[in-house]
């Protein structure tokens, strides 16, 4: 309680209430902008956060996460595009509600389903983490071994439609981890006559790289043109949602909340993902599952609140154990370490009032997105007239200035226009980056881990199995590699089933 105090308190001072509405504000926009998602938003934030306290610096990394999940649900619903993959679901539902007149209903209803998502998700990171993070003082190599391994297969699993690109590009992110001095030995590995790789492929120049500056090489093809036409008239008629059509979708957006938190605890199983599983459940339980895809206020409700509760329960692993839940928390990993703070059970107690800050602060955000969002969305929607060719360079400009700030080495601008054209083409091919981030940052924790279990175990595997926590992590990740096989050999049972071979 006593945490909770001060962090109500710092919170509450000018300081945080003014990057609070500035990073809240930014995140919308960024969210509107389609390409630029909150994975590139997050990574512009960190080199503005160096000369911040720690506090302050969470506050404006929270704030853009989660109002820039909720600002890709005002193009969704206005003009069908999407600003974030997030919102893909909320434009089934949200652009014929607008093309039939009610397209302030689809954005309040969008605005409420979001709020309510993001604070359920906010309250179970409250409730859980703090627990989490006591469980987690029993863990030893073993465990944080089988986390990591955990992570990168299911990462590797979800994220991509093929999963052996995902595989190709989270081996090229462990290979990337290995590149510095090798922590048991002191050897030099892979440094390539670069003294600035000594201490390891620098995380913050890669984020930029592949988030950042791929995007803005993307806006600047001449193809990408202005997202909204100039002469496109805007359909924001009709009323804000009743109170009983409030009513109606509340047991939807309870459901959806729980479904959203649930997968963002999950590693690798993003927004997109929890918001398409939630609005296919409340199709299934709908009385009225043929409206769906129509112009229903319930899949509006679905998708908004249940790709806002992500972002609390992507937190949960994040601080607690140091598992990016998705490539966004990947980048926050980099924010945290930047000042000091290493994820882990220390959050809890060595950093707890500025752990608790961050956790207020995302109240308030959550509140703030929804009251910007009610007032501003019509007027703020026009951003999407900036020309790509405009927009593109803008954000590389502000890419190479965040780079060179964190160690005044123009290698890292070069690092960062590198990963840039690798994240490009990545992009083009349908390689999927997210397994790579995540496994560059999983990297050390499975190398070392793994390193000191063979060590106490004299090279025994059988260690993994001794302690009841391992044992269980194992369980989870034999379940995790054989769910997927399984389902796709019944597909295939039940195709040739249909259409036996003569």
């Amino acid at each position: 309680m006593d945490y909770l105090l001060n962090a109500i308190a710092t919170v509450f001072t000018f300081e945080a209430l003014l990057v609070l509405f500035l990073g809240t504000l930014a995140g919308m926009i960024i969210g509107m902008l389609p390409g630029l998602s909150s994975t590139m938003g997050v990574a512009l934030c960190i080199p503005i956060t160096f000369n911040m306290p720690p506090e302050l610096s969470l506050i404006l990394l929270g704030a853009v996460y989660v109002s820039s999940v909720y600002g890709g649900s005002v193009t969704a619903i206005l003009l069908r595009t999407p600003g974030t993959d997030a919102s893909i679901a909320t434009s089934l539902d949200g652009f014929p509600l607008t093309s039939s007149g009610r397209g302030a209903e689809a954005l309040g209803i969008a605005t409420i389903g979001s709020l309510f998502g993001g604070l359920f998700s906010t309250l179970a990171l409250l409730a859980i983490a703090p627990l989490l993070s006591k469980v987690a003082l029993a863990f030893g190599p073993q465990e944080y071994t089988l986390l990591a391994l955990g992570g990168l297969i299911t990462v590797i699993g979800v994220v991509s439609d093929i999963p052996v690109k995902g595989l190709i590009a989270a081996i090229a992110g462990l290979m990337l981890a290995t590149i510095g001095l090798d922590n048991f030995t002191g050897a030099q590995r892979f440094l390539f006559d670069r003294p600035e790789l000594i201490d390891g492929m620098p995380l913050l120049p890669v984020l930029i790289g592949l988030f950042s500056v791929s995007q803005a090489f993307n806006l600047c093809v001449p193809v990408a043109g202005r997202v909204l036409d100039e002469n496109t008239k805007l359909r924001f008629s009709g009323h804000f949602p009743y109170f009983h059509d409030i009513k109606r979708c509340l047991r939807t957006m309870n459901r959806s909340s729980v479904i959203g938190t649930i997968v963002g605890i999950l590693p690798g199983a993003g927004t997109s993902i929890a918001a398409f599983i939630s609005y296919n459940e409340a199709r299934r339980k709908s009385k009225n599952p043929e409206n769906f895809g129509k112009g229903e206020l319930e899949g509006v409700a679905a998708s908004e609140a249940a790709n806002n509760a992500v972002t609390g329960g992507t937190l949960i692993p994040t601080l607690t154990l140091g598992i990016p839940g998705n490539a966004v928390t990947a980048v926050f990993v980099g924010g945290l370490t930047i000042h000091g703070l290493i994820p882990g059970p220390q959050l809890f107690t060595d950093f707890a009032d500025i752990t608790y800050t961050l956790i207020m602060s995302l109240f308030l955000a959550n509140i703030l997105f929804a009251v910007l969002g009610l007032i501003l969305s019509r007027h703020l929607v026009h951003v999407t007239r900036i020309p790509g060719a405009l927009l593109g360079p803008m954000i590389l400009i502000f890419s190479i200035i965040g780079t060179y700030a964190l160690r005044n080495e123009m290698f890292d601008v070069w690092l960062a226009a590198l990963f840039g054209v690798i994240g490009y083409f990545m992009e083009r091919w349908r390689f999927p980056t997210a397994p790579l981030v995540i496994a560059m940052v999983l990297g050390p924790i499975l190398e070392v881990n793994f390193r000191r279990s063979m060590q106490i175990s004299d090279w025994d595997l059988t260690v993994f199995f001794t302690r009841p926590i391992s044992l269980a992590l194992v369980c989870m990740i034999v379940a995790a590699i054989a769910y997927p096989v399984w389902r796709h050999l019944k597909h295939k049972r039940a195709l040739n089933q249909v259409n036996p071979v003569n």
